[in-house]
């Protein structure tokens, strides 16, 4: 149950009109940022709460049971704060969020209203639309170790042990020409084998993206020319000259772990556990002997 100080709910009961809604935005790099929908700055557990950034948030959602509390908030970007190219880059995911309540007239007096962590970002023109998702959201992510063929590691981490600084699955290179906003050739990279880099990391060293980094959704080689194709276009475009840094991807199958990377011994998952297949199987009778066997 939540403690209102006695000042601020008989205020609340009086019908005042001196409340501002404030937002505290901590990422996960460390930063933390202030906003307000009041027309002036408003200082916060030590933050400062910007105005002037077109922040306004919707009706929140909240329920009894263990379904995500949602609510979204919506502003504006300004260059000197909260720009487009942070939230392309991925500055926001999963950023934590309290949401207070605030008598403008006198900000000791707050509420502590929620927490939770953005979810989807969406971008239109200088404007954003952030859903915020309760910390009931917590209980929907994957926790602990689960029983899949597949292998539970991401290639390169603590339990994969995989040395993506070797020579075998990291290069360089450069973009030769551009195809569109997410697929380009690029030079540096003939020396691998294609798909090699399919599912793994580009990190930008150079050019209006430097800095950044995306998941690469395919490599491949067409007519001796190396082409990568990402996932989603960047948050600047990609032009020729960009140079970037690339390591190796892995599908997470196992036959990839020991035939690709020789490393069986640190797979982490069950690839004897039986399919869909085995599943719905039922038994046919057989044609001699009184035996049977399972059809799927």
């Amino acid at each position: 149950m939540r403690s209102i100080p006695n000042a601020l709910q008989a205020k609340l009961d009086s019908g005042v009109t001196t409340l501002a809604q404030c937002w505290i935005v901590r990422r996960r790099d460390g930063a933390v940022l202030g906003f307000t929908d009041h027309d002036r700055d408003l200082a916060i557990e030590g933050v400062s709460c910007r105005a002037g950034t077109g922040f306004t948030a919707s009706e929140a959602a909240q329920r009894f049971d263990l379904s995500v509390d949602g609510a979204e908030i919506s502003g504006a970007l300004a260059d000197d704060l909260l720009n487009e190219a942070d939230l392309a880059a991925g500055h926001y995911d999963a950023a934590a969020i309290e949401s207070w309540l605030v008598d403008w007239t006198e900000p000791a007096l707050r509420l502590l209203t929620a927490r939770g962590r953005l979810g989807e970002v969406r971008r239109e023109g200088r404007a954003f639309t952030a859903e915020l998702r309760g910390l009931a959201d917590l209980l929907s992510q994957e926790s602990g170790r689960l029983y899949t063929a597949s292998c539970g590691a991401d290639l390169g981490d603590g339990r994969c042990r995989v040395d993506l600084g070797g020579a075998a699955w990291r290069g360089e290179g450069s973009v030769a020409a551009a195809f569109g906003v997410s697929t380009f050739a690029v030079a540096g990279l003939g020396g691998f084998a294609a798909g090699l880099f399919t599912g793994g990391r580009l990190s930008w060293r150079s050019g209006a993206n430097a800095g950044a980094s995306i998941e690469i959704k395919q490599h491949r080689v067409v007519g001796g020319e190396v082409r990568l194709s990402l996932w989603q276009a960047m948050a600047e475009p990609v032009a020729p000259g960009d140079g970037f840094v690339i390591t190796a991807g892995c599908d997470k199958n196992f036959a990839t772990c020991r035939d690709r990377f020789g490393n069986a011994a640190n797979f982490r998952g069950f690839p004897q556990i039986p399919g869909n297949d085995f599943v719905v199987a039922y038994p046919v009778p057989g044609t001699s002997g009184g035996g049977g066997s399972l059809k799927g």
